[in-house]
């Protein structure tokens, strides 16, 4: 070996100490190739985006911040929720255009104003995991959020909400579960008839602006227009985007693609009816060839179920309902084909009656990925309020919500394969009370309206956590109810699966990488 050699050996090693210089260690071979599973680690830090609430002067909004109790979590952390108002480049104020106004080709923000008031951000400030904080505003002046969970905050921090507006177009109980910023979205079941004033709001938690693309798919395919595309979000900011402005026609179903060209946001669309209430439209999880919506209200008094094909071929579907006492087929309603590249709607009425149920979507022959949502309304004649049930991923380690309340809570879970067994914990309340934990079995091809737990000597606000333990794959729901003016106000929230762990894999030094030309 020579001294060349020798040099690079020693430098190799003290680099080694000095930075932990580490390589993927290859499986070790004992009688086979077994590949070592990565390790499950807590997540360090957690992002989630809340949007403006409401622009009704007599909106009511509580939020709810959780983090459920994870084991091998410790040390320090927090969690905070800041107002998304845009920054100008010294930082002394807002940015110019950012959140803001008509500008060209109808880039029209809900509020007309630059940014919302941060003296109107609620203030949530946790001191443990496993306790909720509660916060409240009032108004139109309440601004979008922008929220960061570290340490021990941040394994399956979940934002909750809510917000009631007693009178005016989009009356009811709007709300929604703060989300992750991401890159792509799907929103089937929005729309641009002239009852609907639906808005896709765009919150961008960076320091870099972000630059996004609007798509509208209508019953014939693309609602082709340029005005959607390049839309500019300020770091730190949120740009709420009336859709009606991105297209002259009015579609009854619609789906909404939201496609970041550069940065991240979250996306959420607010679909507000003159007549029917309003709430929040949650993204669909990613197109794929069989989807669970889950939670339909037993007394709902409509079902419309608006599905897309993303890709070039077309989808044909059986469509189940997952009822308390098994599968069944609407009516009438066996199979859906779905055109690519065209929003289908289908009008499936009061479909559960009288039962707790979750639509099904399975393959037909092929399966092709498809995106799906509901819209559900209950209540009749002039005293109708309306929600939404996006296609969700299942709960595969653990799921929280939180915004429960003593009365007016219901978790619904269904298991649309096999029998399933699952662990509910109702937290402590964000007031007072100790938390309480049930285990319930369900029956394969089911769907339950659970009697979930509620923390014994339960003050103020707790949070549900979902954790499956044996069987098949689970999806779960809640609604939150209430009654303004006679009204079933109503809102619905998936719980898919919190992500409160990452796959790390096993590293060991590996100096030979140094050597090699």
């Amino acid at each position: 070996m020579n001294r060349t050699t020798l040099s690079l050996i020693a430098g190799a090693t003290a680099l080694a100490a000095v930075t932990g210089f580490a390589a993927l260690t290859a499986p070790a071979a004992s009688g086979g190739d077994t590949a070592r599973t990565a390790a499950r680690l807590p997540v360090e830090q957690t992002r989630l985006l809340c949007p403006e609430p409401s622009t009704s002067d007599i909106a009511e909004t509580s939020y709810t911040s959780f983090t459920p109790v994870a084991q091998g979590v410790g040390g320090s952390g927090k969690a905070e929720l800041t107002a998304a108002t845009a920054q100008s480049a010294d930082g002394s104020g807002p940015a110019s255009g950012s959140g803001s106004g008509s500008g060209k080709g109808g880039k029209t923000s809900k509020s007309g104003k630059s940014t919302k008031t941060q003296s109107n951000a609620p203030t949530l400030t946790p001191k443990e995991p496993g306790t909720p904080v509660t916060g409240d505003s009032s108004g139109a002046d309440t601004p979008a959020l922008v929220g960061t969970a570290t340490g021990r905050f941040a394994p399956g921090w979940t934002v909750q909400e809510t917000t009631q507006v007693a009178a005016g177009s989009g009356r009811g109980l709007l709300g929604t579960n703060c989300t992750a910023p991401d890159t792509e979205f799907w929103f089937p079941g929005a729309s641009t008839v002239a009852s609907r004033t639906d808005y896709v709001h765009l919150t961008n938690p960076d320091d870099s602006a972000a630059v996004v693309d609007i798509e509208l798919y209508g019953k014939d395919g693309n609602l082709k227009s340029t005005v959607g595309e390049g839309i500019t979000v300020q770091p730190h900011s949120s740009e709420p985007v009336l859709l009606s402005t991105l297209t002259n026609a009015q579609e009854a179903d619609l789906t909404v693609h939201v496609g970041v060209r550069s940065g991240r946001v979250a996306a959420a669309v607010q679909a507000l009816d003159d007549k029917l209430g309003g709430d929040w439209l949650a993204a669909s999880t990613d197109p794929a060839g069989s989807l669970v919506m889950p939670g339909i209200p037993k007394d709902a008094s409509d079902v419309r179920l608006v599905a897309f094909v993303p890709g070039d071929a077309d989808a044909d579907l059986k469509v189940r309902l997952s009822s308390s006492s098994g599968q069944i087929t609407p009516a009438g309603n066996e199979t859906l084909h779905v055109k690519s590249g065209m929003t289908t709607a289908l009008d499936l009425g009061d479909v559960t009656r009288g039962e707790a149920g979750s639509l099904v979507l399975t393959p037909n022959g092929s399966p092709v990925p498809v995106v799906a949502a509901l819209r559900v309304v209950r209540g009749k004649g002039d005293k109708q309020e309306t929600a939404f049930i996006p296609a969700t991923a299942p709960v595969s380690a653990r799921a929280s919500v939180a915004g429960n309340t003593a009365k007016g809570t219901t978790l619904a879970l269904s298991a649309p394969g096999g029998t399933a067994t699952v662990k509910v914990t109702a937290s402590a309340g964000s007031e007072g009370g100790t938390a309480v934990t049930k285990q319930y079995t369900l029956k394969g091809g089911t769907t339950q309206d659970v009697d979930a737990p509620v923390p014994s000597g339960l003050k103020g606000a707790y949070a549900l956590t979902v954790e499956p333990v044996s069987g098949g794959p689970v999806y779960a729901a809640r609604t939150l109810e209430t009654t303004s003016e006679g009204v079933p106000a109503f809102t619905v929230q998936t719980l898919p699966d919190d992500r409160g762990t990452v796959a790390v894999p096993e590293a060991g030094q590996d100096l030979s990488v140094l050597l090699k030309k």
